[in-house]
């Protein structure tokens, strides 16, 4: 059915994250690999975001996560966290 990655972590520095992300965007070659991205702050902890990225298949995202640009981003995101990455990859079993 599809895929869905979530990326949870807590950070002060969340408009650098931001820019680390629309830097990347830019940088891309071609249309996103994914169907939906989202980043959403907690309402109980505003130091607390998650992405969620929504993929075609668990396939298409492993392909993008094995890309060095991706990683690259990753290694970046992280210097800038207090908490985290915790990655949650989920399959979808059911959508309406």
């Amino acid at each position: 059915m599809g895929f869905i990655q979530i990326i949870e972590y807590e950070t002060d520095r969340f408009d650098e994250i931001q820019a680390l992300m629309e830097s990347r965007q830019e940088d891309m070659d071609g249309p996103p690999p994914f169907r939906l991205l989202r980043v959403t702050r907690d309402r109980d902890n505003p130091r607390r975001y998650l992405t969620i990225i929504e993929f075609p298949s668990y396939e298409e995202a492993m392909a993008n996560s094995d890309k060095p640009e991706t990683g690259e981003l990753a290694k970046a995101m992280a210097a800038l966290v207090a908490k985290g990455p915790i990655f949650h990859n989920l399959d979808v079993v059911h959508a309406m």
